[in-house]
């Protein structure tokens, strides 16, 4: 029997009963996905393409087997055993048992798609919350994953940069500009060559890991509330052998393609409060460019032109050279800072938009505990609040130095600490907008008895003392009225930037 027969074969005996109940058949370019009640099975096709090849039963036995190890880092929950489909001595197919593997099949359990997160973003139900948890999880894989000493880098890059300029420039005419094309490639091959050095590093450094590889909104889900991602590319273990930041970029470019920047922003802020993998932003666009015109070629092949037209343009916004800018946000607690440090974030600077640098997560971040876990007064020291500023002033220095925006929240109270967030930005040529946001002691007090799961440890009785400790006569920063609700307060910010404050 032939190869192509033995499929037909198999197909009709899944589908005909086979798996035990009745089953709906979805086929992809590499495989056949039969979906029942409560789970859902996964067949190779035998196809083999330029990148990919299931030609053999061995092959696909193999990368079943592997689909079903890698993505068990992730989701656990829903990748379950790896199952043979046996022939019989007497002819007849089976699930199991004795006989000869004709074929593999992944066993998984379903879940609702709606519950996928390009569904919820389509519905408008993806909110910032969804996403910052996400990129918490994707930065605690990272941490976790197999680094690769001999993949990734300079030259691992610069491969894919030319292999999508060379599938670009091969899509039937008139499906996107030869000369975006062109300057797509001018502007990857000068960002290739200005991190070259940076590239090769950190893959010395073990910031090249075996990565998802494939991670978009399509293949993450909301499982019992928690962002969970799936399906990660599994047929060629070199191309998630990659930056872990290249892995990231997927899923903010995705966001960013969407027209949901404030998600994207917050993508890169949860990653980034678990990795503080600053160094990292260098290479931010080159990999936001990268991701979108891979999809831009893809989009491209599949005969989508005005969707690859989008994604090559969005490929070549990503190198935005608008300057880097630091915004400190100073006040006594409960002024609303943090609040408006995310509604100012997603607009300023170069895409997905600046990066917040909170004192109390920092804090938290150096006694080694979650944000929203209460700290003692040995905590709040003078010397350990020394820690925190610097730190904060180290790390604005470094971000703002890779061309990105920064947003600092802190009280701000001594002289010292503002002095130092100035010199962060003085020190690498950036701009500088101080702002202190006010209001009466018995609004501030009202709000701080509100909060829920927050990282400040503030109370009443520490806001009388930051009220009393304060000399406002001595702040230089602009002051902003933060008395109303949290809108009022982030377009008084918002003004206060756009007239110099």
């Amino acid at each position: 029997m032939s190869e192509r027969d033995e499929t037909v074969e198999v197909l009709a005996f899944l589908e005909g009963g086979g798996l035990g109940e009745p089953v709906q058949r979805v086929d992809t370019h590499g495989a056949h996905i039969f979906l029942g009640r409560e789970l859902a099975w996964k067949m190779k096709r035998p196809v083999r393409f330029s990148f990919m090849d299931f030609s053999t039963l061995e092959r696909r036995q193999a990368v079943i087997g592997r689909e079903l190890e890698l993505n068990r880092r992730t989701a656990p929950g829903i990748y379950r055993r790896v199952l043979p489909v046996m022939r019989r001595d007497d002819g007849r197919l089976a699930l199991g048992g004795a006989g000869q593997p004709v074929e593999w099949l992944l066993e998984m359990a379903r879940f609702p798609p709606d519950a996928q997160l390009d569904r919820m973003a389509e519905a408008g139900r993806l909110t910032p919350e969804i996403v910052e948890r996400l990129a918490r999880r994707v930065a605690a894989f990272h941490d976790e994953a197999a680094v690769v000493r001999d993949g990734g880098g300079h030259a691992a890059l610069a491969e894919v940069v030319a292999g999508n300029s060379a599938d670009l420039r091969g899509l039937p005419e008139g499906t996107v500009e030869p000369a975006q094309i062109d300057r797509l490639d001018r502007l990857s091959q000068v960002a290739l060559e200005q991190h070259r050095q940076l590239l090769d590093r950190r893959r010395d450094e073990g910031r090249v890991r075996h990565c998802h590889g494939d991670l978009h909104l399509g293949n993450v889900v909301l499982l019992e509330g928690e962002p969970t991602p799936f399906d990660c590319l599994e047929f060629d273990p070199g191309l998630a052998t990659i930056d872990v930041i290249y892995d990231l970029a997927f899923l903010v470019m995705d966001l960013l393609h969407r027209g949901l920047r404030p998600h994207a922003q917050r993508a890169l802020q949860g990653w980034l409060e678990i990795s503080e993998d600053d160094e990292a932003m260098a290479l931010l666009p080159l990999c936001l460019a990268t991701r979108a015109a891979v999809r831009a070629k893809v989009s491209g092949l599949q005969g989508e032109a005005d969707e690859a037209r989008h994604y090559l343009d969005l490929a070549v916004a990503m190198f935005d050279t608008t300057a880097p800018l630091l915004v400190a946000l100073g006040g006594v607690s409960g002024t609303g800072k943090t609040t408006v440090a995310r509604g100012l974030a997603p607009d300023l600077g170069r895409p997905p938009g600046a990066v917040i640098l909170r004192s109390d997560v920092i804090r938290k971040r150096l006694f080694g505990v979650a944000p929203e876990e209460k700290l003692g007064a040995e905590a709040y020291q003078p010397e350990v609040s020394q820690r925190v500023f610097r730190r904060m002033a180290e790390r604005a220095a470094r971000l703002l130095s890779s061309g990105q925006a920064v947003i600092a929240d802190g009280v701000f109270g001594d002289a010292w600490q503002r002095e130092l967030m100035e010199a962060a930005a003085d020190g690498k040529g950036a701009a500088f907008a101080g702002l202190w946001l006010e209001a009466p002691e018995a609004v501030l007090a009202d709000r701080i008895a509100q909060r829920r799961n927050d990282a400040s440890d503030a109370t009443a009785a520490v806001l009388r003392d930051q009220l009393r400790a304060i000399d406002r006569t001595q702040i230089t920063w602009t002051g902003v009225d933060a008395s109303g609700d949290p809108r009022a307060t982030l377009a008084a910010a918002r003004g206060s930037l756009r007239t110099g404050g």
